[in-house]
């Protein structure tokens, strides 16, 4: 029963941190530019700051930071597995 909890907060954590990732996104792109804001001119302004002066370079660090988070969360994962297959509690 209690891995059936164990699993419950573990996908409330990850819901929650796809929410938080994608919005710190979504804020950060919008404020870092030399205009702000989600328009067209907000985006292109905020991913070329964000990339080193390009745009390409900003929407490869904007999807990089996702893919970093959910492979820290499959390291955590991975340590969950191992405590629970090779710990004797």
């Amino acid at each position: 029963m209690e891995d059936n909890r164990a699993l419950g907060a573990g996908a409330v954590g990850a819901a929650a941190g796809v929410v938080a990732g994608t919005a710190g996104t979504i804020g950060a792109v919008s404020v870092s530019g030399s205009v702000a804001g989600l328009s067209a001119a907000g985006i292109t302004s905020g991913l070329a700051a964000i990339g080193g002066g390009t745009m390409v370079g900003g929407i490869v660090v904007a999807a990089a930071a996702p893919v970093a988070a959910a492979a820290a969360a499959a390291v955590g994962y991975g340590a969950y597995l191992f405590y629970l297959n090779f710990m004797d509690y």
